[in-house]
C-alpha cells in the first residue's frame, strides 16, 4: 500500500495549530487560506492575519525555523494585515516550535530530511551578509548613552534613557566606584558607562572596544561634556587592554566571546585587576541545561555570539583566584528596554538613508527588534551580572546593591 507524505503546508500547519492554543491566526496563501490556533472570541476575526506569497513559506520554516520565518519577511514574502510582529513572533516563541518540531514522531524523519537537503543545498549560495551598520542606524531607535543592552527599571513608565543610567549607576554602586578610582570597560561600545562613571563619579575611566566608529563617537561625546581628562576610548581587543585599574566592568560582551575563549578573558581581567580590586560582568545567559542561539541573530547580526551558562564564568573566575560576590539575573528588565527601542525604531524608521540602506536592510532590522521584544517577553533566555573581587575579605559588601 502506497503512503502519501503531508505537503509542507499540512506538515507545518498541524504543527502550528496543536502548539498555538490561545491565539487564532489566519493565513492567506497563494493556494488558499489556513486558520490554526484558538482563541477566547472564535466568532470574531483572527487575532493576526497573514498575507503570504512567498511559494516556499511553509519549506523555509520547516527547514530552517525562525531564520526561515525571518528571511521571508526581509524578501517581503509575507506581509501582516493585523496584528503587529513584535506580538506574532511572541507568540511563536511561547509554542516553542522548534522544540515540538523535533519532538512529533512523525514528522521528525520528514523534516530531518528536509533539512539535511537544505543544507547541501545552501552551502554554496548562503552567504552572510555583512552590512556597515553606521551610527546613524543605532541612533534611530537608541537613547542619547547609545546603551546597546538590558537597562534596569524602578519604576513603570520610564524613559529609555532613565532605565539606562539606572543600569550605569547600579552597576557603579554595585562595584563600589569612588571618586578617583581607575575603572576599564571592556566592550564599552558608545562609552555609556564610562562616561557616566566618570561624570557621577568622579573616576578616570577607560574603554576599550573592538568598532573604530564607537569608540570615535563616544569620545566624541565625552568632549562634548567636558569629560576628556577624565575618560579615555581605546579601539582594540580585549587581549589588548594594558594597565592596572580598581575596577573592571564588561556589558554585553562575554556573550561574543567563544567558549575557549573564557579562560583566556578571565585570565586577562585578573591581570589588570588591582590585588584590592572589584568586577562586574554583565551578559546574556543560558537559564536551563541548554540554549541554542537564534540562527537569524547568528547569521545577519552577531555571528558567533552565544549563551554562556553563568557557571562557565563562575568557574573562570575560582581559576583564576576571583572571588565571587554575588549573582543576578535581571533579565525581566530587559523588556521594557526592548519595546523602547522597537517603539523609537517604527517612530524613526522612515529617516533612514535610503541610499545606503535599501529594504531589505530596515525589514532586517524590522524583525530583529520585534524579536528582541518577543524573546524578552517570552523569557527565553537571563541576563546575569556576577560581582567578584581579587581580596574577599576586604571587598565583601555588607549588602547587596
Amino acid at each position: 500500500m502506497v503512503q502519501f507524505l503531508p505537503t509542507n503546508d499540512e506538515t507545518l500547519f498541524s504543527l502550528l495549530d496543536r502548539a498555538i492554543t490561545n491565539t487564532r491566526i489566519r493565513f492567506i496563501l497563494p493556494d488558499g487560506t489556513r486558520e490554526i490556533g484558538r482563541s477566547a472570541d472564535a466568532s470574531g476575526e483572527p487575532d493576526f492575519i497573514l498575507r503570504v506569497t512567498d511559494t516556499n513559506f511553509s519549506r523555509r520554516i520547516l527547514t530552517s525555523g525562525n531564520l526561515g520565518l525571518a528571511e521571508s519577511w526581509m524578501e517581503e514574502g509575507w506581509q501582516l494585515e493585523r496584528g503587529t510582529l513584535d506580538a506574532l513572533l511572541t507568540v511563536f516563541a511561547l509554542s516553542a516550535m522548534d522544540e515540538r518540531l523535533l519532538s512529533d514522531p512523525r514528522v521528525l524523519v520528514k523534516v530531518a530530511a528536509m533539512r539535511v537537503q537544505h543544507a547541501f543545498s545552501s552551502a554554496h549560495d548562503n552567504v552572510q551578509l555583512h552590512y556597515d551598520v553606521g551610527n546613524d542606524v543605532y541612533e534611530l531607535f537608541l537613547d542619547e548613552t547609545m546603551g546597546y543592552t538590558c537597562g534596569y527599571q524602578t519604576a513603570e513608565g520610564e524613559s529609555l534613557q532613565k532605565l539606562q543610567e539606572n543600569k550605569y549607576d547600579r552597576i557603579c554602586q554595585k562595584v563600589r566606584l569612588q571618586p578617583g578610582h581607575t575603572v576599564l570597560d571592556i566592550g564599552c561600545g558608545w562609552g555609556g558607562l564610562i562616561i557616566h562613571a566618570a561624570k557621577h563619579y568622579g573616576a578616570k575611566a577607560t574603554g576599550i572596544t573592538i568598532c573604530k566608529n564607537q569608540a570615535e563617537w563616544a569620545m566624541r561625546r565625552a568632549r562634548a561634556l567636558g569629560l576628556e581628562d577624565r575618560v579615555k576610548v581605546e579601539f582594540g581587543d580585549f587581549r589588548e587592554a594594558k594597565g592596572v585599574y580598581d575596577r573592571i566592568v564588561s556589558v554585553g560582551m562575554f556573550e561574543h566571546l567563544y567558549q575557549h575563549e573564557h579562560r583566556t578573558y578571565f585570565k586577562h581581567v585578573n591581570k589588570l585587576l588591582k590585588d584590592d580590586g572589584m568586577g562586574l560582568v554583565h551578559f546574556m545567559g543560558c537559564v536551563k541545561g541548554h540554549n541554542n542561539p537564534d540562527p537569524f541573530v547568528q547569521k545577519y547580526i552577531f555571528p558567533g555570539s552565544t549563551h554562556p551558562h553563568p557557571s562557565s564564568a563562575i568557574r573562570q573566575l575560582e581559576k583564576n583566584d576571583l572571588a565571587l560576590l554575588d549573582v543576578e539575573n535581571i533579565g525581566r528588565h530587559y523588556l521594557p528596554t526592548a519595546r523602547h527601542w522597537w517603539a523609537n525604531w517604527n517612530a524613526n524608521k522612515h529617516r533612514i538613508d535610503s541610499s545606503k540602506y535599501d529594504a531589505r536592510f530596515v525589514r532586517m532590522y524590522d524583525y530583529l527588534l520585534a524579536l528582541y521584544v518577543a524573546g524578552c517577553d517570552a523569557l527565553v533566555g537571563g541576563l546575569f551580572q556576577i560581582l567578584f573581587t581579587k581580596d574577599f575579605r576586604k571587598n565583601l559588601p555588607v549588602y547587596r546593591v
